[in-house]
């Protein structure tokens, strides 16, 4: 059990939380929400010690373990079931089987265990450090984002893996349906506080919902009852006869609570802008093939076509082919062989993790988005810049100071802002909040022209997908219906 009292935060004159109190108990599983910049991580690093804070207290138990995943990759082993094994209890240090299977269910294979962690790929390497604090089994696990570098098969993995935890756990995470499978009970940090309450998202949503309305009612209340008490004060002052009445209200008049009225949390809100399209198919894919290596190709003899209109998600494990092919759709790589033929009409905008390459140091987050198109003005800009959680000065900062995460948004931003028929969108909830996430989704459903969307996020494929391109472990293939439909197909397997 951990305790956090009265806890407050500020940076410089910028106040990020204040009197922040609640409990996690014994065996509670609790989601932390809130918009990006309001704390969350912020909270994290104080539990863990790696920040101060101004005022407040955190209590645990003697010997309460605290485990959270290292975003510094420092690998000291020669393979990966050796650094696995770094994360056992000293009395667990012979049990691999217990490493093996965490770092299967991560989507390790048999193969990777004896493989330097050095030769995988940084979402690989966060895997590992994920799995060292997995096997740790600490008192209390911290997990910030765990969902960004798995893939739907890893994801449903550390979903039933949670369910079973059997200590405390607190979870960041942006995809909504990932954390109401898991949490027991939900804590939301808005308007600079915190509130707990037993359930999920949807169950604490409602709650500040109900209870913001409730306040509003009851300011209102007051305030017609104040008036009235005033204007009795005001008219029976003179008259001593009713003077015993006079004071009684002034006295209630000094007792009543002053509620302000809350300041109004604006939704986020955006659309991509789109160019007219006429015809009815985007493109045609004929036999399409890659490969990095000579007699290993990601995908062979893929062939598709892409209506007006139409969403396609393309899903599977990570390493499969999946950015690959949206690469060559967008036509940043070349095919081994085969051939894709576009409609005249179609515009694209693509965006890809690897495309922040493109963005300019020196400019600020609002320079790059005005320099995106000719027709956008600053109000305009500053609009898709707070959309993009760059509320404010952080519209300001200079690109190179920014994050990776953070230079991701600037590319969805600029995006957002270009005239466009067809979407090719690779895993662009990443690095967005929940409330960004909805406003993401809300602007894909409302968009007229054609996506081809990468993503692992259930509720996205739910939502959007008309037909998926699955990459299994035999090959690549359109798979004809919705995601629901391949569930029922057998799915994952």
């Amino acid at each position: 059990m951990i305790s956090i009292d009265n806890l407050g935060k500020s940076f410089g004159d910028r106040v990020l939380f204040d009197g922040v109190s609640f409990k996690i108990n014994s065996k509670e599983r609790v989601g932390l929400v809130g918009r990006n910049g309001h704390g969350k991580s912020t909270l994290f690093r104080i539990i863990i010690g790696e920040e101060g804070y101004d005022e407040g207290a955190i209590t645990m138990p003697k010997g309460y373990r605290i485990g959270h995943v290292e975003q510094h990759i420092q690998f000291t082993e020669d393979t990966v079931l050796a650094e696995g094994m770094k994360g056992l209890m000293p009395t667990e240090k012979g049990h691999h089987w217990k490493v093996e299977k965490i770092l299967v269910g991560l989507g390790f294979t048999d193969g990777d265990m004896v493989r330097s962690p050095h030769d995988f790929s940084g979402g690989f390497q966060v895997r590992l450090n994920l799995a060292k604090v997995l096997v740790s089994e600490p008192d209390l696990l911290l997990l910030d984002e765990p969902t960004n570098y798995l893939d739907i098969t890893s994801i449903r993995w550390i979903e039933n893996f949670l369910l079973a935890w059997p200590h405390e756990l607190m979870l960041i995470t942006h995809d909504r349906g990932f954390m109401d499978k898991i949490v027991t009970h939900t804590v939301g940090i808005h308007r600079k506080k915190a509130r707990k309450i037993p359930g999920n998202t949807e169950k604490y949503y409602e709650q500040i919902a109900q209870d913001e309305e409730i306040y509003e009612k009851t300011r209102l209340n007051d305030q017609r009852r104040e008036k009235e008490i005033r204007l009795f004060i005001s008219r029976f002052r003179a008259k001593a006869r009713l003077a015993n009445m006079v004071q009684s209200r002034i006295k209630t008049l000094a007792k009543m609570e002053k509620r302000d009225k809350l300041e109004a949390v604006r939704g986020l809100e955006f659309s991509f802008r789109e160019k007219p399209f006429k015809a009815k198919q985007v493109l045609n894919a004929e036999n399409l093939s890659f490969a990095w290596q000579t007699g290993r190709p990601l995908f062979s003899a893929l062939s598709f076509s892409i209506l007006a209109g139409e969403r396609i998600c393309v899903v599977g494990k990570n390493g499969k082919g999946k950015t690959t092919l949206l690469k060559v759709l967008a036509g940043t790589l070349d095919t081994l062989s085969g051939k894709i033929t576009y409609n005249p009409q179609v515009e694209t905008g693509v965006f890809e993790q690897t495309n922040i390459q493109s963005l300019v140091d020196s400019r600020t987050v609002e320079e790059e988005i005005l320099n995106a198109q000719p027709d956008i003005d600053r109000q305009k800009a500053r609009n898709i810049c707070g959309a993009m959680m760059f509320e404010g000065d952080n519209a300001l900062k200079k690109v190179g100071v920014l994050s990776g995460g953070e230079k991701s948004r600037v590319m969805l931003g600029k995006l957002l802002v270009t005239p466009v028929n067809l979407l090719m969108l690779d895993e662009p909830t990443n690095h967005l909040d929940m409330d960004a996430c909805d406003a993401l989704l809300a602007a894909i459903d409302a968009f007229d022209g054609a996506v081809i969307m990468v993503t692992h996020n259930e509720m996205f494929l739910h939502a959007l997908a008309d037909r998926l391109i699955v990459f299994d472990d035999q090959r690549a293939h359109m798979s004809d219906g919705g995601y629901q439909d391949f569930l029922e197909a057998g799915g994952w397997g």
